[in-house]
């Protein structure tokens, strides 16, 4: 396709928003007018699933749940009064709260005012707010974050270690629905066990995010934790960032969240449009399934040109992949679903991968986010008539036409900013993009059974290891792995047993290997007693 008719094409599938200063382009995207004829059925189907979601269908069958988070930047469209009053509410408790918080009139025992925020959360409770903390948290907070978002030991020492000093201002925010996910379990214990270590009072420091009800939510009233935030059924972690969960960190680091969820809801109205051309989800979800023919055969690779958008792609990767990767079909067929997702940032990458994205394997899309606004204020010239943001620019706009001449497509989302508007909108795109795409591959974008499916067999490792140490307790000889596994009933499971010993004698948990560590079956098993 010659310039002219690339030009002619960039202005006829060009979107954008003046409300947002939102652009977005997928004229580097190689589908046909026939291609997008024969679309329309689907998207018919999939603009009234988006109606039906949205007024309260079952969206969850494997948990009898409803899937609301539309309604969290437009409470009217509640299906109930009761949840209408309850989202109004909660984001009135936040500020409240927030206000308290930060002019001291809610303060730590030993101090005039909290001074950091330790955010202990797993999965969507941990990416949305690490990424909107990134994208926006003024340069000078009113309290400095911190995330536990994992079950690694080190991973907590990094973030406690620093904060010894400064535990007794720091406010600790526990995000768990059900208060049993292992790792913000974990995480919660650690930070208590820390905080008794140097005399505090835990409970007056600690602020619980859970369902009504839940083992945490009893724990916290029992305990008399500082605060309670309730967090909705209907709320799935991967699109939790407009609830209490996202909101509340991000109130607490001086950002606007009232701005934000106005750009999401702003979004969501461009995005309930029931047609394809003025719709940017459904041109996005379009785009996806033109380049990996509706089967996800290539990657989604994600390029924002901007560092204060750093963990968009890691965000992306668990509201894309968790959402749509799928073993079965809504009826029941094996399809093998997913769009894979990876990413960091422009121009670092383009030193990074360009190179095998021009000229290795054409295995993915690329979408580029491009900011317009480089910074505050005036830049000053890096060379005559050039700035450093002039640099990035010509950047951004040089590989994607150096890849599209090499025959590799890309899609452009620009914003004016990166403000908490342009934020809210950018969540709300996606959140709406993926719906659009699971019901064109007809997939439960809502449920994650291979997440849980992971949780039941470490479940079943971590009860193996109690049987095992109850075997060596009781016995007064050394023994191979393969006693171990027939005196635990466990024959089959050897392998499991030698990775659970091996890793507790690593950590000197009172586990003796004798004999050669690179054969495990010639190992002869003890405790230290």
């Amino acid at each position: 396709m010659d310039a002219a008719a690339l030009w002619e094409r960039y202005q006829n599938w060009l979107y954008y928003h003046p409300g947002l200063g939102f652009y977005l382009d997928i004229s580097r995207i190689r589908f046909d007018d026939e291609f997008v004829t024969k679309m329309k059925p689907k998207f018919e189907k999939a603009f009234t699933d988006m109606k039906a979601l949205e007024a309260g269908a079952i969206a969850n069958p494997d948990e009898n749940r409803m899937v609301g988070h539309y309604w969290l930047r437009n409470p009217e469209l509640a299906p109930t009064a009761e949840i209408k009053a309850e989202i109004e509410q909660t984001i009135a408790e936040i500020e409240t709260f927030v206000s308290q918080i930060h002019a001291g009139a809610i303060h730590p025992p030993q101090a005039d005012k909290f001074t950091d925020i330790i955010s202990i959360g797993i999965g969507g409770s941990a990416l949305g707010p690490q990424f909107v903390s990134v994208a926006l948290a003024p340069d000078l907070p009113p309290m400095n974050i911190h995330f536990i978002d994992n079950t690694d030991p080190e991973g907590i020492d990094r973030t406690l270690v620093p904060l010894k000093d400064n535990l007794s201002t720091t406010l600790v925010i526990v995000i768990s629905k059900s208060g049993g996910t292992p790792e913000p379990r974990n995480g919660m214990i650690e930070v208590k066990k820390a905080y008794e270590k140097e005399n505090l009072d835990f409970s007056a420091h600690a602020v619980a995010i859970t369902g009504v009800g839940s083992n945490l939510d009893k724990q916290a009233t029992q305990e008399g934790w500082l605060a309670r935030f309730p967090m909705s059924d209907w709320i799935g972690g991967r699109t939790s960032e407009l609830s209490v969960v996202g909101l509340l960190p991000a109130a607490l680091q001086g950002i606007d969240i009232r701005e934000m969820i106005a750009g999401a809801k702003e979004m969501d109205i461009a995005t309930r449009k029931p047609e394809l051309a003025t719709n940017p989800a459904a041109l996005l979800a379009l785009s996806w399934y033109f380049t990996g023919d509706g089967r996800g055969l290539k990657d989604m690779v994600v390029l924002p040109y901007k560092d204060s958008l750093l963990l968009f792609s890691r965000y992306l990767q668990q509201l894309v992949m968790e959402s749509l990767g799928k073993e079965k079909d809504l009826d029941g067929n094996t399809v093998y679903q997913g769009i894979a997702v990876y990413g960091n940032k422009g121009s670092t990458d383009q030193h990074a991968y360009v190179q095998q994205l021009r000229e290795g394997v054409a295995n993915f899309f690329l979408t580029f986010i491009e900011v317009l606004q480089d910074r505050q204020g005036v830049s000053s010239e890096i060379d005559p008539d050039m700035t450093a943001g002039d640099y990035l620019s010509g950047f951004l706009q040089g590989t994607r036409k150096a890849l599209y001449d090499n025959h590799r497509d890309s899609i452009t989302v620009t914003i004016p900013v990166v403000n908490p508007k342009s934020v809210g909108a950018l969540i709300a795109l996606y959140e709406r993009s993926v719906s659009f795409y699971a019901s064109l591959i007809n997939v439960n974008a809502y449920h994650q059974p291979g997440v849980e499916a992971g949780k039941k067999a470490a479940t079943v490792i971590l009860d193996l290891q109690k049987k095992v140490l109850e075997v060596l307790r009781e016995k007064s000889e050394p023994c191979s792995l393969q006693e171990i596994a027939d005196l635990t009933g466990s024959s089959a499971e050897v392998e499991a047993i030698y990775k659970i010993l091996r890793h507790l004698h690593a950590n000197e948990r009172g586990v003796v290997l004798a004999g050669d560590l690179g054969k495990p079956d010639s190992l002869e098993i003890s405790l230290n007693k």
